[in-house]
């Protein structure tokens, strides 16, 4: 019987990083896997869903920075239109009182 092995997160951090180095030593995605896991004396099947797990987790973190950088523009395009409104206000006031202290100006 085959027992499941665990591997620590140091040494699948450690693996995708070696992944990703000889990416451009290898033709192809498939034979950098089998290379590197074959260095690492691990499956390469092994390697190729960690490689997932990590590529989903990137994606999820994307969608999650995208939807905030979203929100806080939408954010902030609320508050340039309260500050121009503030700002036209403050400038229609200050006219009226400069005409109020200076009767000859318009």
């Amino acid at each position: 019987m085959t027992g499941k092995i665990r591997y620590t997160k140091e040494f699948q951090e450690k693996a995708l990083r070696l992944l990703e180095e000889s990416r451009a030593n290898h033709s192809s995605e498939t034979k950098a896997v089998a290379s590197v896991a074959s260095n690492l004396g691990i499956a390469p099947e092994t390697l190729r869903r960690w490689r997932n797990k990590a590529d989903r987790a990137v994606t999820a973190q994307s969608a999650r920075d995208a939807q905030e950088t979203a929100a806080e523009l939408k954010r902030l395009r609320a508050e340039v239109a309260e500050l121009r409104k503030a700002n036209e206000i403050l400038t229609t006031a200050s006219a009226f009182f400069a005409a109020r202290l200076d009767p000859t100006r318009r």
